[in-house]
């Protein structure tokens, strides 16, 4: 069974829409540490960074594309109108990988940009929820492909890493003359 359970904030939590760091800051490239404290600090940082995503809007967001370097990240795959529901996995790995696909993906910390990227169709996964219970479950098709990107924030990889070198180095000529642009104004 998925875990897919709605987070719901604790009394006195103010969520609060935080700022995505885009490529290339150096954060991104960072590695994050484990999360060893289950508190209320971790539940606000979780109801955060739904808040985040879903203003953005994207379908997931790992802590440290916000600052926080935490293994900690949320996705919510529902489309449309579909009710949400925010998964949290702090602590998340990979066990297991089976097939490989290859499919459009985009990231809101690279800026204007999608490309096709090829992940495994099927995982096995393990976390802890916010209150440090382990979690293991399978994921397929798009709802393992959004971990494997979420996954790969916490080891300090964006999906652009995927692309061949002359791609990676026709976004990064683009994106310095986007950022050009935005200084003049």
């Amino acid at each position: 069974m998925t875990p897919l359970s709605k987070i719901t904030s604790s009394p006195g939590f103010q969520m609060a829409i935080k700022k995505i760091l885009t490529y290339p800051d150096p954060v991104l490239r960072q590695k994050v540490e484990t999360v060893t404290r289950f508190d209320d600090s971790l539940r606000q940082l979780a109801d955060d960074l739904i808040e985040t995503m879903y203003a953005a809007p994207g379908v997931g967001l790992a802590a440290n594309q916000v600052g926080e370097c935490l293994r900690l990240v949320v996705i919510d795959t529902a489309a449309g109108n579909d009710e949400k529901k925010p998964l949290v996995l702090v602590n998340p790995e990979i066990l297991e990988k089976e097939g490989c696909r290859i499919e459009e993906e985009g990231c809101l910390s690279v800026v204007d940009l999608t490309a096709n990227v090829e992940r495994c169709n099927k995982i096995l996964v393990r976390a802890q929820d916010l209150e440090g219970n382990t979690l293991e479950f399978q994921a397929e098709e798009y709802f393992a492909r959004v971990i494997q990107h979420e996954l790969d924030h916490l080891n300090g990889t964006l999906f652009i890493d995927h692309l061949s070198a002359l791609k990676r180095s026709l976004y990064k000529k683009r994106l310095k003359k986007i950022l050009r642009q935005q200084e003049k104004g």
